[in-house]
């Protein structure tokens, strides 16, 4: 049982960043000065998955997540919305300070230097509050599906350990 749980973290862990970081590199490229560009949104959605990745590996996750909720119904509302605040204060701002230093990057180079951007700091602080707010959201739409998805592929009946 102990493997099919680790097989459900790990089935979180790729669910989630994959989700979190098509989401965000999308809101990202959608609110860009630019415009939407093709090329930078998959640069950055490639980049974001494989921080997420390492960020869904690292952070005991599921370990925080019940330590902070210890003393709360599981399967209230409560829990899940700290559930969903947890991960997002520890996903979000490394995957948009990450994010902003890639667009800053790419920006200079192509417009070899010349680019008319905002300073780092507001580009950094003005994204953040943005992404914060919509991968809260999302974390608390998707959490439950890809937690009944997760259950399924590991072979978990009903969602609840054997």
């Amino acid at each position: 049982m102990e493997k099919k749980m680790k097989t459900v973290g790990i089935l979180m862990s790729v669910f989630m960043g994959i989700t979190l970081s098509f989401c965000l590199s999308l809101l990202g490229n959608l609110l860009a000065e630019g415009g939407f560009k093709p090329i930078v949104f998959i640069i950055s959605f490639i980049a974001s998955t494989l921080i997420s990745l390492v960020i869904g590996f690292i952070v005991p996750m599921r370990k925080i997540s019940t330590a902070i909720t210890k003393n709360m119904n599981p399967r209230g509302i409560g829990a899940k919305l700290v559930d969903a605040l947890v991960s997002d204060i520890i996903y979000t701002p490394i995957i948009t300070l990450a994010m902003i230093v890639l667009v800053r990057f790419m920006a200079n180079k192509m417009t070899n230097g010349q680019a008319q951007l905002p300073p780092f700091a507001v580009m950094f602080l003005s994204s953040l509050i943005i992404s914060l707010v919509v991968a809260f959201i999302i974390i608390l739409i998707v959490t439950p599906l890809f937690m009944m998805l997760s259950f399924k592929i590991a072979g978990v009946p009903s969602g609840r350990p054997e």
